[in-house]
């Protein structure tokens, strides 16, 4: 018999689990207001990256699935910037001397973003690395990807705004 103690934080624990999965901004929302600046100095806002295709990439030097997928992103920035994607890669809650020394052993192509250099890791609840927000041309959330899922599953996300169609170059396809 459950006594009604645990009945009580069962409940909770259940009520703060349905708020959480929908807290997070849904597909087809207008992406919240952000403002982001690149280690090189680069500034990014939705007024700036109307237009283009915004994929946000929240990862850490110390997730293996972020490593993992690095490859992967800087694959498609590299494919399709010339095409109005803007990938941003925000690192979350590490200190900008740790990222920069990471980043001199594992070099990126696409744009890096510290978290103290933008409001963007609070909007999408970044908890759990790597996560993927894909924002359209119009500005709105075309779609979200929590947890690495490999090059496919990152070019069908793209799909979603247009992009990220097949690439003969790749043996993932």
């Amino acid at each position: 018999m459950i006594t009604p103690r645990p009945k009580r934080q069962l409940l909770l624990a259940l009520l703060l689990s349905v708020f959480l999965l929908f807290s997070a901004t849904a597909a087809n929302e207008p992406a919240p207001r952000f403002n982001a600046t690149t280690i090189a100095g680069e500034r990014f806002t939705n007024a700036s990256t109307k237009g283009k295709v915004v994929l946000l990439e929240f990862w850490t030097t110390w997730c293996k699935f972020c490593v993992a997928e690095a490859d992967y992103v800087d694959k498609l920035d590299k494919q399709y910037r010339d095409k109005g994607l803007i990938v941003l890669a925000i690192n979350v809650g590490e200190p900008k001397k740790l990222v920069k020394k990471y980043l001199e052993q594992h070099p990126r192509s696409c744009r890096i973003v510290l978290m103290e250099d933008t409001n963007l890791a609070a909007m999408y609840q970044a908890n759990v690395y790597p996560i993927y927000v894909l924002i359209d041309r119009d500005g709105t959330i075309a779609g979200t990807q929590r947890g690495a899922a490999g090059e496919r599953a990152l070019r069908r996300l793209l799909m979603r705004t247009g992009l990220g169609g097949s690439n003969t170059d790749s043996d993932d396809e």
